[in-house]
C-alpha cells in the first residue's frame, strides 16, 4: 500500500514520521520553509512516547505526477481544507480511502463534496503534536492512537486492511464502528476548550482556577451537547460531567489549546468549524447557543489572522 500525509505539521508530522520509520511507502505533503526543511534535513520527531528520531521520506508541495495512493491522512488546518482538497485531489484514485484528522463535526461532509463521499472515513485523534520549527515536530502526553472507521457505523474490509497496514508500520490505531458518536463527543469538548481558552487568552490552569470561567466552559459544552441530542446523536447524559472532570484532572495547568496558540501567533483560526459550526447547527436545529455565539462573535475579527 502507498500512503500520503497532506499537511505534515504537528499531527501529520507525528503520523508521517511513525509511518516512515516503520518502512511505509509514504509521501509527506507540505509547503514553504517546512517543505524545504523536510527536503534538506528530513523530519525529526521529538516524542514523549517514541523518543527522538529523524526520517527522510519523500516530501513535495505538488503531487500531479505522483499518482493515486491507497490511504490519504488529511491533516491540514480546517481553514485550508477546501483549497488542499482541490490542490491534492490527484492523490485520490478510485479505491483511495481518505482519513481526515481535523477538529470539527462537518469536515467529512466538506471533503466528501470535493473528493467524493465514498472515499471519506471518519477520523480523529487526541494526540498533542505541534510544529516546533520547520522540519521538527514534538509530541507530548500519553495519547497516541489514530481513531478511525466508516461513518456509516460498520466495520468493513477496507478499514480492516488500513488498520493492519498502519499498525504494521508503527502507527497505533483504534478502529471503531461508532465514529459519528465519537466525533460529536470530541466536538462537545473542543468547542469549549478552543473557544474559552482563546477568548480569555489563558491556559487550562488559570481557566479552572476561576469558578465563573469554569462555568462558562461547562455551559458551552452543554449547548453543543443539546445540539447533538436534538440532531439524534445518542450522547450519554453524563457526557458533559465526564468531559469536564477529565479536563480538570488530566490537562497540565500550563497547557494551551491550538486555537489559542494560533491566535497568539497571529495565524488564522479554525473558528468557523468549531464555535461557528455549533452556532450554525444550533440555528438549524432550533437549539439556542448564546454562549457559543458570544465566543464566535468575540473571536470572529481574528479568524483570518491578526486584524490589521
Amino acid at each position: 500500500m502507498r500512503a500520503a500525509v497532506i499537511g505534515a505539521g504537528g499531527i501529520g508530522g507525528y503520523l508521517g514520521a511513525l509511518l516512515a520509520r516503520g518502512g511505509a511507502d509514504v509521501l509527506l505533503v507540505a509547503r514553504g520553509p517546512h517543505l524545504e526543511a523536510l527536503r534538506r534535513r528530513g523530519l525529526t520527531l521529538e516524542s514523549q512516547l517514541f523518543g527522538t528520531f529523524t526520517v527522510q521520506p519523500p516530501a513535495r508541495g505538488e503531487v500531479r505526477d505522483w499518482g493515486a495512493v491507497d490511504v490519504v491522512l488529511f491533516c491540514v488546518k480546517t481553514y485550508d481544507l477546501a483549497a488542499a482538497a482541490h490542490q491534492y485531489r490527484d492523490l485520490v484514485g478510485q479505491h483511495t480511502a481518505v482519513i481526515p484528522v481535523q477538529n470539527g463535526i462537518d469536515v467529512a461532509e466538506h471533503l466528501g463534496a470535493i473528493l467524493g463521499t465514498e472515499h471519506i472515513l471518519g477520523g480523529l485523534t487526541y494526540v498533542a503534536g505541534r510544529l516546533l520549527e520547520p522540519g521538527r515536530v514534538r509530541q507530548q502526553g500519553h495519547a497516541r492512537e489514530l481513531v478511525f472507521g466508516e461513518l456509516e457505523g460498520r466495520l468493513t474490509g477496507r478499514v480492516g486492511e488500513i488498520a493492519d497496514y498502519l499498525s504494521a508500520h508503527g502507527v497505533p490505531v483504534d478502529l471503531r464502528a461508532d465514529m459519528r458518536l465519537l466525533l460529536w463527543e470530541k466536538f462537545v469538548v473542543i468547542c469549549a476548550t478552543s473557544g474559552v481558552l482563546a477568548m480569555t487568552r489563558l491556559p487550562f490552569g488559570k481557566v479552572f482556577a476561576c469558578s465563573e470561567t469554569t462555568a462558562l466552559m461547562r455551559g458551552v459544552m452543554e449547548e453543543v451537547y443539546a445540539v447533538g441530542r436534538r440532531r439524534g446523536v445518542p450522547l450519554s447524559p453524563d457526557l458533559v460531567d465526564r468531559l469536564l472532570q477529565y479536563l480538570q484532572r488530566q490537562m497540565a495547568p500550563e497547557a494551551r489549546s491550538s486555537q489559542l496558540t494560533d491566535l497568539e501567533a497571529g495565524r488564522p483560526l479554525e473558528l468557523e468549524f468549531l464555535n461557528g459550526a455549533a452556532v450554525r447547527l444550533g440555528r438549524e436545529s432550533g437549539v439556542p447557543t448564546p454562549l457559543n455565539h458570544a465566543l464566535y462573535a468575540a473571536l470572529k475579527p481574528y479568524v483570518g489572522g491578526a486584524p490589521a
